[in-house]
């Protein structure tokens, strides 16, 4: 693992990766980006990992894309050189709950691999920028569209123009603004929440609400899910402790 560029650790089911880039904003060069890769790979093959939180470093989420390495790749005529692009999908890809701690600027590159999480929290002195039109390109235009709907998403990637945390609430684009001071507490308060909830109920939640907003077959994903975690030793146990806090009839008709 590439301490210098990325560092991560495992601790109450929460996987967390943190861009380590500073000098640069954690802006996503080739090294930083194949670090996302590898841990993404540990996480979600370790089981003790419930939920994986990607957060940033000194007030800033994600600048974008190294812009001079970008620029190189570019000028030697490496059309499908794109590290930052490549390490965001890989985040969406997983089928675990994600997280995108936001305390300062996701830019570019940056905002798309915030949207890649599946929920985001951000700090009242972050903001978000998609500026792929005004560089002649097209950064995260189907991920926002997921998000905030067409006729907003169209807005931001025309205009670049940048989203402060008021409004990124408002249209959806995150779930929670809290001030900088409280950031770290809301981050590891929902990351605690979504860890303590059935793995396996929150796999299957996923591929379901994702195929929703795809145009997948969502009902026939959760009725497959339905009969693949009903009666289970993860249901059992789980909804018997419910039962028993709510009638006081434990699992077996004990009280």
């Amino acid at each position: 693992m590439s301490d210098d560029v990325l560092v991560t650790s495992v601790a109450d089911g929460i996987g967390r990766m943190r861009l380590n880039r500073a000098d640069k904003r954690n802006a996503i060069n080739e090294p930083l980006a194949r670090a996302i890769l590898a841990a993404m790979e540990a996480f979600d093959s370790d089981d003790a990992v419930s939920v994986i939180v990607i957060e940033g470093t000194d007030g800033s989420f994600c600048a974008g894309a190294d812009m001079g390495e970008a620029l190189a790749a570019a000028e030697a005529g490496d059309r499908r050189f794109n590290p930052s692009r490549d390490a965001a999908n890989r985040v969406a890809s997983s089928e675990k709950p994600t997280i995108a701690a936001i305390d300062g600027p996701a830019y570019g590159a940056g905002a798309l691999l915030a949207c890649g999480c599946d929920l985001r929290v951000v700090s009242d002195r972050s903001r978000f920028r998609f500026p792929g039109s005004e560089y002649g390109l097209v950064i995260g235009a189907a991920g926002l569209t997921g998000l905030v709907g067409p006729v907003l998403a169209k807005e931001l990637i025309f205009t670049s123009r940048p989203v402060e945390p008021d409004e990124a609430l408002r249209i959806g684009l995150i779930n929670r603004v809290v001030p900088a001071a409280e950031f770290e507490d809301a981050v590891t308060e929902l990351a605690t929440s979504v860890a303590g909830a059935s793995p396996l109920a929150t796999r299957w939640a996923k591929q379901v609400i994702n195929a929703a907003v795809t145009g997948g077959e969502a009902t026939g994903i959760e009725v497959q899910a339905d009969l693949v975690l009903r009666g289970g030793a993860d249901h059992m146990e789980r909804f018997g402790h419910a039962t028993k806090r709510v009638t006081g009839r434990g699992p077996g008709g004990g009280s």
